[in-house]
């Protein structure tokens, strides 16, 4: 069945309700799905985004009002379809239990770690990438061996349904259920005595997921956003560094939580690195008015938003700088060009807040201590960018500063590397996911212990306590010999 909840008509408490109590039983009835059962879900959930890659395309391009092909390509189907096929390949190894080695006084115990499926998992999406957003995570539920609740974003209407079809066309309602509506439906499924909560999106709506999952206890995995920097050694080229920025700043027209947020630059170079930015931007989008290969600011509200954060910039004493010549922020098609912003302070919106979008603020600092110091002073981000051709200084770097992941010489492909957890710290989240750390984030790793009678400490831990014991903790603990007598 379809389950499709349009505010305010529909009742979401029992919709929402119905959808999670369908696969709690289910999760009951079977509680340990084989690895021939996850596989199959998996192979399924492939198939899915290989044949539906191009109506995904025109979906989501039809929400945009305008969204690049092939971003969509690399962005929302190859890198899930890696995230997919990579669960599939090694599900079965990940289920296995996990040898351990147990203390040595209970030798020749044994002891191992058997990872569980949790139950019932929710995952609530966000509309910059709708598909990639619902689908990985899905696949490390699903590998572990859940169920799995999904809300696909409102905000990108057709994908929504899209979305919702596929999931009902791909999967039992005792496998995977989609509901569709606002923040209204949103809120019910936090609500629910959940086994997990996987949320994406903004940090002030990271928070309120937080809390209503703590009235139940649900454990949760908030990927959120923030400000992610990017930082250029005075010794590195300026027009390599130019190259990755803006391949990383204008990808999806910068509505990445990853995507460059500003620059740090030597002091004195802020002119030299806008003219290498410049170049970098006129190669890679001319005719941007009609470029296919840039896209659109997503909706009417984001698009206003980048507007006011510019215009704040601007009043506050900022120079914007346009750089592709006669290219306008348009409304009609929410197109907005890409813009460097000069002269940037605390303060302004736009070293407050998270861009989302093609406004990119270069920062000069005096010495990389101070550049650090300024990343420092922020809320950990969600990524960090370094350039640099030292590596020995680049690992220094990242030792002395704190983020959710970091990319050397280049942006974003952190993201899409399967072996490497992605997550924030702090402000930008909590929890991970991609490869065995999706499976892990959706299991319970249980601890099990087998003991021995053959181990020395079998026969000490239990009443009547006398001198043996006493010896044994005396060597155990150490720092105290006994007088004659104690």
């Amino acid at each position: 069945m379809e389950l499709k909840i349009v505010e305010p008509n529909a009742s979401p408490v029992s919709e929402v309700r119905r959808a999670y109590d369908r696969l709690r039983e289910a999760a009951r009835q079977d509680p340990l799905p084989s690895a021939a059962d996850r596989q199959d879900r998996l192979d399924r959930l492939a198939r899915l985004l290989r044949r539906n890659r191009d109506d995904i395309a025109q979906a989501i391009s039809e929400d945009f009002g305008g969204r690049s092909r092939h971003e969509t390509m690399l962005a929302d189907i190859l890198p899930t379809l890696e995230t997919v096929t990579h669960a599939r390949r090694h599900v079965a190894a990940w289920m296995r239990p996990r040898a351990v080695s147990p203390g040595w006084m209970f030798r020749p115990a044994r002891a191992h770690v058997q990872p569980q499926p949790l139950g019932v998992v929710g995952i609530i999406a966000p509309w910059n990438y709708p598909v990639n957003l619902v689908f990985a995570p899905l696949a490390g539920a699903l590998a572990a061996g859940n169920r799995a609740l999904v809300k696909p974003s409102e905000l990108t209407p057709r994908t929504q349904d899209l979305v919702a079809r596929l999931v009902r066309e791909t999967f039992t309602p005792d496998e995977v259920q989609a509901v569709q509506g606002g923040p209204a439906v949103a809120r019910e499924l936090t609500e629910l005595p959940l086994d997990h909560l996987f949320f994406t999106g903004s940090t002030r709506v990271g928070r309120e997921v937080a809390q209503a999952a703590a009235k139940n206890l649900t454990p949760v995995t908030l990927e959120l956003g923030g400000k992610s920097p990017a930082l250029i050694h005075p010794d590195y080229p300026l027009s390599r560094a130019a190259d990755h920025i803006v391949a990383g700043k204008l990808f999806n027209a910068g509505q990445t939580c990853v995507a460059p947020d500003y620059v740090l630059v030597e002091s004195g170079k802020e002119e030299p690195l806008l003219a290498e930015l410049r170049r970098a931007i006129q190669e890679r989008y001319p005719n941007l008015a009609t470029n296919p290969d840039y896209s659109s600011i997503a909706t009417r509200a984001g698009f206003e938003r980048l507007r006011a954060v510019l215009a704040d910039a601007v009043d506050r004493g900022a120079r914007a700088v346009t750089i592709v010549p006669g290219a306008d922020i348009d409304p009609s098609s929410r197109r907005f060009p890409p813009t460097v912003i000069l002269g940037a302070t605390a303060g302004m919106r736009v070293m407050e807040e998270e861009i989302f979008g093609p406004l990119l603020p270069l920062v000069g600092y005096r010495t990389l201590s101070d550049a650090i110091a300024s990343i420092n002073a922020r809320e950990k981000p969600l990524a960090f960018y370094y350039f640099d051709t030292d590596e020995k200084r680049a690992r220094d770097v990242l030792d002395r500063t704190s983020s959710g992941g970091a990319c050397v010489n280049d942006t974003l492909l952190h993201f899409a590397q399967e072996n490497l957890p992605f997550g924030g710290v702090g402000e930008s989240g909590q929890g991970a996911y991609h490869g065995q750390a999706g499976f892990d984030t959706f299991s319970h790793l249980r601890g099990v212990f087998f003991p021995s009678g053959l181990s020395p400490v079998a026969k000490l831990v239990a009443p009547p306590f006398g001198r043996l014991l006493d010896r044994a903790l005396d060597t155990f603990i150490g720092g105290h010999k006994r007088k004659p007598g104690e």
